[in-house]
């Protein structure tokens, strides 16, 4: 295995996120969808709670990662894009990557875990991208993909470590207000924190008053575990149904300082209470969910008896799971 040295990551000035969420979204409005919003009467809340699912799992790709990486993408200069891009990813944010570099004619590599979803990394060629592995964990694999464009002259597009792809990602919550005339929770995956700052950030500024709950695996909860700590921790992983939101977080990662501003509570998640969640989506849905997805579901499910007379929102963040996974799953 290569040795991987730290990498400077660049200091940015603090951003309008309503402002940058804002001009994301008319810059990504051509390249991807409007998820829906999906009422929810099957997961077992108390009282006369309402549950909306936000179906990001319907998302081009298959999942939430298009809007950050094709923000990302969009904001490059004419020659940042000729000298091509660098990513890391488990897989999602890579197959939107490379869908995006399709779509725009730019180059690229995409970094990959060697033990990442088999069904990922081929969701990720379809799109016609030169995939490379890399370690196993998925942080050391982010580490080395951002030192090789360093090396070369290259953007590195972070999976959820740069305010472009955390605006992108907060587009679900301007449609969400639009969607929505009110909301008093929301559950997300928390992975790198991208998805999660992004959503929340931008109800809480423009004026929501909201809970923002992070949901994560037991197995694998560096942000959780950062978020108590007021630092990025260096943990070992153990192996998740929730693979999106699994491994490292880079250090010095911005979206440490968003979360402990958004985030109001974090709470975890057994595999057990991931795969009953993605059962039940699945059967009272008949909609297909990935592990993240289950995560957030499972976490509301768990929070139920603080849900009376609530107006509630569940990220369904992705669709992409393999068909052994799946199998295991039901």
């Amino acid at each position: 295995m290569v040795a991987c040295r730290p990498v400077p990551v660049e200091v940015r000035p603090t951003v309008d996120l309503k402002a940058e969420v804002a001009a994301a979204e008319k810059r990504i409005r051509p390249h991807v969808r409007e998820t829906p919003v999906d009422a929810s009467r099957g997961i077992g809340l108390t009282g006369s709670a309402r549950v909306f699912f936000k179906m990001e799992n319907l998302q081009i790709t298959g999942s939430f990662k298009l809007r950050g990486a094709m923000n990302r993408l969009l904001s490059l200069t004419p020659e940042q894009r000729a000298r091509g891009i660098v990513t890391a990813s488990s897989g999602n944010h890579g197959a939107a990557v490379a869908y995006g570099l399709r779509e725009l004619g730019i180059p690229g590599i995409i970094y990959v875990p060697e033990n990442a979803s088999p069904a990922k990394i081929a969701n990720i060629r379809s799109y016609g991208a030169e995939v490379r592995t890399h370690a196993i964990d998925s942080g050391l694999t982010e580490i080395f993909a951002r030192r090789y464009a360093t090396d070369n002259g290259q953007v590195y597009v972070s999976p959820y470590n740069d305010p472009a792809v955390v605006a992108g990602q907060g587009t679900i919550g301007l449609e969400l207000s639009r969607q929505l005339d009110s909301i008093d929770a929301l559950y997300v995956a928390l992975g790198g924190g991208g998805l999660i700052s992004g959503i929340g950030g931008y109800l809480k500024e423009i004026g929501r008053r909201i809970e923002v709950v992070a949901c994560s695996p037991g197995n694998s909860a560096v942000m959780h575990h950062s978020l108590r700590a007021g630092r990025i921790l260096a943990m070992e992983s153990k192996p998740t149904l929730s693979d999106g939101t699994a491994g490292a977080v880079e250090d010095g990662a911005i979206t440490l300082e968003s979360c402990r501003r958004y985030v109001d509570r974090s709470i975890l998640v057994t595999e057990d209470e991931i795969r009953d969640a993605m059962r039940l989506v699945i059967d009272s849905h008949h909609t297909l969910i990935e592990g993240a997805a289950g995560v957030a579901v499972a976490g509301c499910i768990k929070d139920k008896d603080r849900r009376a007379d609530h107006t509630i929102v569940i990220v369904l963040c992705g669709a992409n799971i393999s068909r052994e996974r799946l199998k295991d799953v039901l």
